[in-house]
């Protein structure tokens, strides 16, 4: 009895140590990180809104860590293949991933099978910018404002489409977020990408579309496109006098928004270094600059206010996208 509590005391001793050894380590690791090049995972194709606040943020954010900030590009399955790489890499905060309103609150709510959990497969490190959406028509339609479109959707319903970059992406939602609000009717057209949506909408072959604002502004410069109000709840600073969505429809807002996310797990040491580099390249002239060239609004948060914000975009989105009955294989 007494080699057999002997045993036990040894073992849980043994335990112990190798418990402590294993935290030392980690914490090791923690003190030192970064000593090696961290990849930072786009999970769409070079070019677009996010793939530039990433490149922006991760060359600023190298210079502050001391150690190179690389962005890989993997897109596919509307963000899916890159946030789920990143979900399943190791928690060691070489690899994190610049994750949005797709990744972290759309494709859980939409797709059958859910390759990762967004709250929890993921550590949250900051909120990066949120870019507005923007609701444009084509100049032919006879309406200058959101209230007289209502009026008119209420008066003709079915009559008009609108168009979006694809199903069940944010600009879907947001014109169905629209629709729920306003109890106006009109039918979804997607298309595979916004440059072709935007072709037909310039060229009268649909009437009404939601947009990025980056992707219209030319447009709407141009007058070639006419703005009948952002998505945000301020507007945006690049287009003073667009009204915002929600001065007619109180409470409506959409947007998109980039933030940064790192494998569960990974120590939240890792986590609190990302988190000051990523804050500090925030507050950089050169990419304030950079991004309000193309009417992205900086943020910057703690990684629980990130957390948080998953939580209710999760939330907020889910009775839209039951009401609409949208779900993807």
């Amino acid at each position: 009895m007494k080699h057999s509590a002997f045993t036990r005391r040894a073992a849980l001793a043994l335990a112990g140590s190798a418990l402590t050894l294993m935290s030392l380590g980690s914490a090791v690791q923690a003190q030192n990180f970064p000593n090696n090049t961290v990849t930072l995972v786009v999970p769409f194709a070079a070019g677009g809104s996010t793939d530039v606040v990433g490149r922006v943020v991760a060359q600023k954010m190298g210079e502050i860590l001391g150690q190179q900030v690389v962005v890989e590009n993997v897109a596919g399955a509307g963000g899916n293949l890159g946030a789920d790489r990143v979900a399943r890499a190791e928690p060691d905060g070489y690899t994190i991933l610049m994750g949005t309103v797709a990744t972290h609150a759309l494709n859980p709510l939409i797709l059958k099978t859910k390759p990762y959990d967004p709250e929890k497969d993921f550590s949250p490190v900051s909120l990066l910018v949120v870019v507005p959406n923007v609701l444009v028509v084509n100049p032919q339609l006879p309406v200058n404002s959101v209230q007289e479109l209502i009026d008119l959707l209420k008066k003709e319903p079915d009559k008009y489409s609108y168009a979006s970059s694809g199903n069940g992406t944010p600009l879907h939602l947001s014109g169905e977020l629209f629709k729920s609000m306003t109890g106006t009717t009109m039918q979804h057209v997607p298309y595979k990408g916004a440059g072709p949506a935007l072709n037909d909408l310039i060229g009268n072959q649909i009437s009404i579309m939601f947009d990025n604002l980056p992707s219209s502004s030319g447009h709407i410069k141009g007058k070639t496109l006419k703005a009948l109000g952002v998505t945000t709840k301020e507007r945006a600073p690049s287009f003073p006098d667009v009204p915002t969505v929600a001065e007619t429809v109180p409470g409506y807002e959409t947007y998109t928004w980039n933030a940064l996310f790192a494998p569960a797990g990974t120590p939240p040491e890792v986590v609190a270094k990302l988190n000051e580099a990523a804050n500090t390249a925030l507050k950089d002239p050169k990419v304030a600059e950079r991004m309000k060239e193309f009417s992205a609004t900086i943020v910057g948060s703690t990684p629980e206010d990130l957390g948080k914000h998953v939580t209710a975009e999760l939330a907020k989105w889910g009775p839209v996208v039951k009401d609409a009955n949208i779900q993807m294989d």
